[in-house]
């Protein structure tokens, strides 16, 4: 498939995987249209790549079917990243978390097919796969049970997308994702890796919740070359396919994950405590991917550990706590929605 001056729309391209494909794809030579809203107060991740000629940001929410035709005019293929990312936040949003995750993204999903779009990949998530009690690393074809409103609207678009076979001329794919780790532009400290590593570095003790429970990782930069293989790849190896994105080798369990994080940090205090609030437990298979795409991560959790840490130590990030809400996903800003949040806190 031809690459050269294609057009991508990244919708929520501007968040933490968003603004690391956003530059990958750039420097590939790919023309990115940005569509975000910016409901984390994080309009400093679309700065780096303002004066980029292939580059353009459209700030619009995706709960405005309004904005679509402009967003989806001349694109070639269209990424959908956007949503309230991860449990805690849903949880606290439900009402908006049903409005963007499945009405907005559902909403969007139906305009592409009224556009001459060629590829479209919708990012979904291994947490579909819920709580698996047997010894074992499911594929693709295990059941999901979701078990957060998040993994439940995810599943719910993924078999929106699926059911189109047969009926619209582009060809989509679904990428369930692992859960993310490394630096970006728009940081976050709310994911496993990341966050513990702060933890530790800061000298705090870290409270480890479940520390068997498994779970799979994958760096950010990965999820790039990931997207950027299945809109390259032949359709028939990816049309209304679903991939897990990842690889056995970044599997780990909470414990194992502090682990490696006490090898750079021996002092580190760590706690443990049984029976937290999610129960999720899964190891995960990626050889559908890496046998039919030839797409194996290039960056492990140790490296991951390495590289966050080299940047807290040169104090890069000294000031999450003043600017919590762009440093993790725990509050929006949308111009109805905290007040309702601040209520429901009360």
């Amino acid at each position: 498939m031809a690459n050269d001056n294609r057009k991508v729309l990244l919708v929520g391209g501007a968040g933490y995987v968003g603004s690391v494909m956003t530059a990958h794809l750039l420097k590939k030579g790919w023309s990115v249209r940005c569509l975000d809203q910016l409901i984390y107060k994080n309009e400093s991740s679309a700065w780096p790549h303002l004066s980029h000629p292939q580059y353009e940001f459209m700030r619009g929410d995706i709960r405005n079917p309004n904005i679509f035709p402009q967003a989806l005019k001349d694109v070639d293929d269209v990424v959908i990243l956007a949503g309230l990312v991860g449990d805690p936040i849903t949880k606290t949003y439900p009402e908006e978390s049903d409005a963007i995750n499945r009405v907005g993204v559902g909403s969007f999903i139906d305009a592409v097919q009224d556009h001459s779009v060629e590829r479209l990949i919708f990012v979904s998530t291994c947490s579909n796969y819920g709580l698996v009690e047997r010894d074992e690393a499911v594929d693709e074809n295990y059941p999901l049970a979701p078990l957060s409103l998040y993994a439940k609207h995810k599943v719910a678009m993924e078999q929106k997308i699926l059911a189109l076979k047969g009926r619209v001329g582009f060809c989509p794919t679904v990428l369930r994702f692992a859960t993310a780790f490394g630096l970006s532009s728009r940081m976050r400290f709310d994911l496993t890796v990341n966050e513990f590593v702060r933890e530790l570095h800061m000298g705090k003790e870290l409270l480890v919740f479940d520390p068997k429970t498994w779970r799979p990782y994958c760096h950010v930069k990965d999820f790039s070359r990931a997207v950027e293989q299945v809109l390259t790849a032949s359709a028939d190896k990816v049309a209304f396919e679903v991939f897990n994105v990842g690889c056995e080798a970044n599997n780990f369990t909470k414990l194992m994950i502090v682990e490696e994080i006490v090898k750079h940090l021996p002092r580190s205090k760590v706690a443990y405590q049984e029976r937290g609030t999610d129960p999720r437990n899964y190891r995960v298979n990626f050889e559908k991917i890496r046998r039919r795409l030839n797409f194996t991560p290039e960056v492990s959790v140790q490296q991951g550990i390495s590289e966050i840490l080299a940047s807290l130590r040169q104090g890069l990030f000294d000031h999450v706590e003043e600017q919590k809400h762009f440093f993790g996903n725990y509050e929006i800003f949308l111009p109805e929605t905290r007040v309702s949040a601040l209520r429901r806190a009360v």
